[in-house]
Protein backbone atom coordinates (compact mmCIF):
# COMPACT_ATOMS: atom_id res chain seq x y z
CA UNK A 1 0.00 0.00 0.00
CA UNK A 2 2.84 2.22 1.32
CA UNK A 3 4.65 1.77 -2.35
CA UNK A 4 1.23 2.58 -4.42
CA UNK A 5 0.45 6.10 -2.23
CA UNK A 6 4.26 6.47 -2.66
CA UNK A 7 3.74 6.20 -6.78
CA UNK A 8 0.22 8.10 -6.82
CA UNK A 9 2.33 11.43 -4.96
CA UNK A 10 4.32 11.29 -7.71
CA UNK A 11 1.86 10.59 -10.52
CA UNK A 12 0.25 13.88 -8.81
CA UNK A 13 3.57 15.70 -9.41
CA UNK A 14 4.07 14.86 -12.82
CA UNK A 15 0.78 16.29 -13.27
CA UNK A 16 1.34 19.01 -11.41
CA UNK A 17 4.28 20.10 -13.59
CA UNK A 18 2.46 19.47 -16.76
CA UNK A 19 0.04 21.82 -15.58
CA UNK A 20 2.91 24.35 -14.94
CA UNK A 21 3.13 24.43 -18.99
CA UNK A 22 -0.77 25.86 -19.52
CA UNK A 23 -0.47 28.27 -16.82
CA UNK A 24 3.15 29.60 -17.93
CA UNK A 25 1.36 30.40 -21.22
CA UNK A 26 -1.61 31.68 -20.30
CA UNK A 27 0.92 34.13 -18.14
CA UNK A 28 2.60 34.96 -20.76
CA UNK A 29 -0.65 35.63 -22.58
CA UNK A 30 -2.49 37.80 -19.70
CA UNK A 31 -5.53 35.41 -20.39
CA UNK A 32 -7.02 37.51 -22.70
CA UNK A 33 -10.01 35.60 -23.90
CA UNK A 34 -9.13 34.79 -27.88
CA UNK A 35 -5.41 35.30 -27.74
CA UNK A 36 -3.21 32.44 -27.19
CA UNK A 37 -3.89 30.24 -24.11
CA UNK A 38 -5.93 31.84 -21.99
CA UNK A 39 -6.78 28.58 -19.09
CA UNK A 40 -9.14 29.57 -16.59
CA UNK A 41 -8.98 27.65 -12.93
CA UNK A 42 -11.84 25.27 -14.78
CA UNK A 43 -9.77 24.67 -17.39
CA UNK A 44 -6.80 23.78 -14.59
CA UNK A 45 -8.65 21.48 -12.24
CA UNK A 46 -10.81 19.80 -15.29
CA UNK A 47 -7.28 18.79 -16.81
CA UNK A 48 -5.93 17.75 -13.50
CA UNK A 49 -8.96 15.37 -12.75
CA UNK A 50 -8.29 14.11 -16.15
CA UNK A 51 -4.85 13.33 -16.28
CA UNK A 52 -4.66 12.32 -12.49
CA UNK A 53 -7.95 10.08 -13.10
CA UNK A 54 -5.86 8.34 -15.97
CA UNK A 55 -2.46 7.74 -13.75
CA UNK A 56 -5.13 6.21 -11.41
CA UNK A 57 -6.62 3.93 -13.97
CA UNK A 58 -3.37 3.10 -15.22
CA UNK A 59 -1.39 2.38 -11.53
CA UNK A 60 -4.88 1.13 -10.09
CA UNK A 61 -5.79 -1.47 -12.47
CA UNK A 62 -3.30 -1.53 -15.89
CA UNK A 63 -0.05 -1.76 -14.31
CA UNK A 64 -1.21 -4.78 -11.43
CA UNK A 65 -2.40 -6.80 -14.35
CA UNK A 66 0.59 -8.43 -15.67
CA UNK A 67 2.90 -8.52 -18.96
CA UNK A 68 4.89 -5.66 -20.26
CA UNK A 69 3.17 -5.93 -23.34
CA UNK A 70 -0.61 -5.68 -21.58
CA UNK A 71 0.76 -2.82 -19.47
CA UNK A 72 1.63 -0.92 -22.74
CA UNK A 73 -1.60 -1.94 -24.55
CA UNK A 74 -3.46 -0.23 -21.39
CA UNK A 75 -1.24 2.98 -21.41
CA UNK A 76 -2.18 3.36 -25.03
CA UNK A 77 -5.70 2.72 -24.33
CA UNK A 78 -5.35 5.71 -21.74
CA UNK A 79 -3.42 7.85 -23.28
CA UNK A 80 -5.68 7.97 -26.26
CA UNK A 81 -9.05 8.26 -24.62
CA UNK A 82 -7.03 11.06 -22.42
CA UNK A 83 -6.28 12.87 -25.77
CA UNK A 84 -9.99 12.22 -27.33
CA UNK A 85 -11.36 13.75 -24.03
CA UNK A 86 -8.83 16.61 -24.65
CA UNK A 87 -9.70 17.35 -27.83
CA UNK A 88 -13.02 17.12 -27.63
CA UNK A 89 -13.18 19.45 -24.69
CA UNK A 90 -10.80 21.82 -25.78
CA UNK A 91 -12.24 22.31 -29.59
CA UNK A 92 -14.66 19.82 -30.32
CA UNK A 93 -13.58 17.18 -33.21
CA UNK A 94 -16.57 18.38 -35.44
CA UNK A 95 -17.06 21.23 -34.72
CA UNK A 96 -16.44 23.87 -31.82
CA UNK A 97 -20.22 24.20 -30.50
CA UNK A 98 -21.80 21.12 -31.57
CA UNK A 99 -23.75 18.42 -29.66
CA UNK A 100 -22.06 16.01 -32.01
CA UNK A 101 -19.39 15.94 -30.38
CA UNK A 102 -21.21 14.23 -27.15
CA UNK A 103 -21.04 10.80 -29.15
CA UNK A 104 -17.51 10.81 -28.51
CA UNK A 105 -18.24 10.19 -25.35
CA UNK A 106 -20.45 7.53 -26.08
CA UNK A 107 -17.33 5.51 -27.61
CA UNK A 108 -15.39 5.62 -24.27
CA UNK A 109 -18.74 4.40 -22.65
CA UNK A 110 -18.51 1.01 -24.71
CA UNK A 111 -14.74 0.91 -23.82
CA UNK A 112 -15.40 0.79 -20.21
CA UNK A 113 -18.41 -1.35 -20.79
CA UNK A 114 -16.60 -3.71 -22.80
CA UNK A 115 -13.20 -3.50 -19.71
CA UNK A 116 -15.85 -4.07 -16.97
CA UNK A 117 -17.39 -7.52 -19.11
CA UNK A 118 -13.93 -8.62 -19.62
CA UNK A 119 -12.84 -8.44 -15.94
CA UNK A 120 -10.10 -6.48 -17.60
CA UNK A 121 -8.46 -9.65 -18.98
CA UNK A 122 -6.28 -9.38 -22.19
CA UNK A 123 -8.39 -10.99 -24.63
CA UNK A 124 -11.72 -9.30 -23.40
CA UNK A 125 -10.18 -5.82 -23.42
CA UNK A 126 -8.71 -6.27 -27.39
CA UNK A 127 -12.30 -6.67 -28.05
CA UNK A 128 -13.42 -4.09 -26.09
CA UNK A 129 -10.56 -1.60 -27.86
CA UNK A 130 -12.24 -2.59 -31.22
CA UNK A 131 -15.39 -2.16 -30.60
CA UNK A 132 -13.89 1.16 -29.32
CA UNK A 133 -12.74 1.85 -32.60
CA UNK A 134 -15.68 0.88 -34.89
CA UNK A 135 -17.58 3.16 -32.30
CA UNK A 136 -15.64 5.94 -33.42
CA UNK A 137 -15.51 5.34 -37.05
CA UNK A 138 -19.44 4.97 -37.09
CA UNK A 139 -19.31 8.86 -35.06
CA UNK A 140 -18.58 11.18 -38.17
CA UNK A 141 -20.61 8.68 -40.41
CA UNK A 142 -23.54 9.07 -38.38
CA UNK A 143 -23.41 12.79 -38.06
CA UNK A 144 -22.88 13.51 -41.44
CA UNK A 145 -25.09 10.84 -43.04
CA UNK A 146 -28.35 10.66 -40.71
CA UNK A 147 -27.74 13.95 -37.92
CA UNK A 148 -26.57 16.23 -41.00
CA UNK A 149 -25.73 19.08 -38.64
CA UNK A 150 -25.02 22.36 -40.44
CA UNK A 151 -21.31 22.14 -40.02
CA UNK A 152 -19.04 24.34 -41.55
CA UNK A 153 -15.63 22.07 -40.68
CA UNK A 154 -13.01 20.94 -43.10
CA UNK A 155 -14.40 17.05 -43.54
CA UNK A 156 -11.18 15.90 -44.76
CA UNK A 157 -9.69 17.14 -40.92
CA UNK A 158 -12.60 15.37 -39.42
CA UNK A 159 -12.16 12.54 -41.09
CA UNK A 160 -8.23 12.20 -40.70
CA UNK A 161 -8.51 13.02 -37.21
CA UNK A 162 -11.04 10.03 -36.75
CA UNK A 163 -8.58 7.51 -38.30
CA UNK A 164 -5.84 8.79 -36.04
CA UNK A 165 -8.21 7.78 -32.91
CA UNK A 166 -9.36 4.56 -34.70
CA UNK A 167 -6.18 3.57 -35.37
CA UNK A 168 -4.44 4.16 -32.10
CA UNK A 169 -7.39 2.35 -30.64
CA UNK A 170 -6.66 -0.74 -33.14
CA UNK A 171 -3.05 -0.69 -32.04
CA UNK A 172 -4.40 -1.01 -28.61
CA UNK A 173 -6.68 -3.77 -29.46
CA UNK A 174 -3.90 -5.49 -30.78
CA UNK A 175 -1.21 -4.96 -28.33
CA UNK A 176 -3.72 -6.56 -25.52
CA UNK A 177 -4.18 -8.99 -28.30
CA UNK A 178 -0.35 -10.14 -27.99
CA UNK A 179 -0.68 -9.81 -24.61
CA UNK A 180 -3.31 -12.76 -24.45
CA UNK A 181 -1.34 -14.93 -26.17
CA UNK A 182 1.87 -14.68 -23.95
CA UNK A 183 -0.33 -16.01 -20.77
Amino acid sequence: MKNTSHRLAVWAGVVGVILLIPLFFTIRDGGVEGVGWNWTLFDFVWMGILLFGAALVYELVIKKMGSGMYRAAGALAVATSVLLVWINGAVGIIGNDTGANLLYFGVLVIGAIGAIVAHFQPRGMASALFAMACAHALVPVIVLLIWKPDITVDIFGVVMLNAFFVMLFVASGFLFRRAAGKK
